[in-house]
């Protein structure tokens, strides 16, 4: 049976690379994303304007996929927002990172759920990210916010070892994508990681192949 993946903030551009993988695997995919009139492919169920802080708006959304694919075997919690500010900024982003990476990945899980629990080998991937795993100057809203990630993924792993389902991230450093590369222009994208090459990583672990993973914080770097 063809097994049905979600890909959260699946406009962005490593949504997009998760897309164009797990389409040539054959599977049936939706795409959940904020933003409204994204092209996709014909095959795929693409849901848009759908504010994932809100968890009546995830919950509507994954039952709009179960009902149009019959189930859903992995959630992978892409959708996110990123910010640089130091502490002494006027407009603190801790609380809008905070609803951006955590608030979002809680409510399309705690949606999702019902249906994973229901497969026969359920996952959740989340992002997190490496930078989260020490911070920096400028990086304390974000990295908090992916600390949260990360805490979310460890405790429901545990919560939910006596099921089907499987609960893991992967932290990247750095992806190589137009906004980063004119972010950083001295820098070297040669090291940073690949849209196409976190995809690959977050398809295995949405793949039954990864059954005995879970809890796993996974480093995806590149050469960072």
């Amino acid at each position: 049976m063809t097994r049905t993946l979600v890909i959260t903030g699946g406009h962005g551009v490593l949504g997009r690379a998760v897309l164009d993988a797990a389409r040539a695997d054959g599977l049936n995919l939706a795409v959940i994303d904020h933003a409204k009139g994204q092209a996709v492919p014909d095959d795929v169920l693409e849901l848009g304007g759908v504010d994932l802080t809100d968890g009546g708006a995830a919950d509507r959304a994954m039952a709009a996929v179960a009902e149009r694919f019959g189930g859903i075997d992995a959630l992978l919690n892409i959708a996110g927002g990123f910010v640089w500010q130091t502490t002494e900024d006027a407009e603190p982003a801790w609380d809008r990172m905070y609803a951006l990476n955590v608030t979002t990945a809680l409510n399309a899980t705690r949606a999702a759920l019902p249906h994973l629990k229901r497969s026969v080998e359920g996952r959740v991937v989340n992002v997190g990210a490496n930078g989260a795993l020490k911070s920096s100057a400028g990086m304390g809203a974000y990295a908090a916010s992916k600390s949260g990630v990360h805490r979310l993924t460890e405790s429901l792993a545990e919560e939910l070892k006596s099921s089907s389902v499987t609960v893991n991230a992967v932290l990247p450093s750095i992806l190589d994508t137009e906004q980063n590369r004119a972010d950083m222009p001295d820098a070297d994208p040669a090291k940073w990681v690949q849209p196409a090459d976190l995809a690959r990583v977050m398809l295995f672990l949405a793949s039954p192949d990864s059954r005995a993973i879970t809890g796993a914080l996974i480093p995806v770097t590149g050469r960072v």
